[in-house]
């Protein structure tokens, strides 16, 4: 576990990171990026689990994403989902107590996801059965 520059969160420019990956099996049709915290509010007594950003249906071909990619530098066919603060694209780190984890999900399909799901909720419950392989990265913030 890293910690996540400060560029990337609320007491910063709030833009998305680059991030990179490899090893994407043959059979991907798409992938899906979830981040989220599961130490929210509070990492000492914690009560939901906070969405940053759901993106899904990246190309599998793409073996990266820009940084600030959610603000209109995604892949074509790439499409955002709606984070915990009700808006589409990324939402950055913002802790209101203590350090947090923000794990980054990659999950490879063997198939495209219909555009109209827009929630995580929504995206995992399309994925199933359509995983072939994930993986995750986990960064810490504290304000």
């Amino acid at each position: 576990m890293q910690d996540i520059p400060v560029k990337y969160t609320c007491a910063g420019d709030d833009i998305s990171p680059p991030l990179q990956w490899s090893d994407v099996p043959e059979n991907t049709a798409s992938l899906v990026l979830i981040v989220d915290d599961p130490d929210a509010p509070d990492p000492k007594s914690p009560q939901m689990i906070w969405v940053h950003w759901v993106v899904y249906n990246i190309p599998p071909e793409n073996r990266s994403l820009l940084e600030s990619a959610s603000s209109g530098l995604l892949p074509i066919g790439t499409v955002q989902g709606v984070n915990d603060w009700k808006h589409m694209g990324y939402g950055g780190p913002c802790p209101p107590i203590g350090r947090h984890r923000y794990f980054f999900k990659l999950y490879a399909l063997d198939s495209l996801l219909p555009e109209d799901k827009k929630t995580k909720a929504q995206v995992l419950l399309a994925m199933q059965g359509h995983v072939i392989a994930q993986t995750q990265l986990i960064g810490t913030f504290q304000k």
